[in-house]
């Protein structure tokens, strides 16, 4: 699955240097990292909740998740300051590589009336983010095994300037926007 990271360097590399005028290989964007967050909000009713989703997200990714806790107190919705409220992780050269290919190449085609990602999440300065509602998309995740639905969100984070060379870089790696 290291194609996608030959694919960068044979063909996308040329195509940013040609199409944005670089100078050097240096200057040209590329993925940095992919973070991968599931916030839960049912801790406190379902702690074997965080234990499951621990156990989805390292099946997905092939790496363990950093538990995150809440950073402060809100009364409203009953959340002490310290207590778990999700897990992330995140990815970085060939493990970065093998699950961008299989989410543009199998979880995302696999999505119920697909027609390809919005091209508007990105944050003006080359990084793009996307939600996913449920977890079932990947291969991997066995239907019989999960005890709830859970959706993550998933930001590929670039070394790219602007918003537009980001969704250059994207595209050409592969990744489904609407047209």
């Amino acid at each position: 699955m290291d194609n996608l990271r030959e694919q960068y360097k044979k063909e996308v590399v040329p195509a940013l240097m040609k199409k944005f005028n670089y100078k050097s290989i240096m200057e040209v964007p590329k993925l940095e990292k992919i973070v991968l967050n599931v916030g839960l909000g049912d801790t406190r009713e379902n702690p074997k909740a965080l234990e499951n989703t621990i156990n989805d997200l390292s099946i997905i990714t092939g790496q363990k998740p950093v538990v995150t806790k809440a950073k402060k107190s809100i009364a409203a919705f009953k959340i002490r300051e310290g207590v778990n409220m999700g897990c992330k992780v995140t990815l970085r050269s060939t493990k970065m590589y093998e699950f961008a290919y299989k989410l543009f190449n199998v979880a995302l085609p696999r999505v119920r009336d697909f027609r390809g990602v919005s091209a508007n999440s990105f944050d003006g300065r080359g990084n793009y983010s996307m939600g996913i509602k449920e977890q079932l998309i990947f291969p991997e995740i066995e239907y019989d095994k999960i005890d709830k639905l859970r959706g993550m969100d998933i930001i590929f984070v670039t070394t790219a300037k602007t918003d537009e060379e980001a969704k250059e870089l994207l595209t050409l790696l592969g990744m489904p926007f609407k047209n």
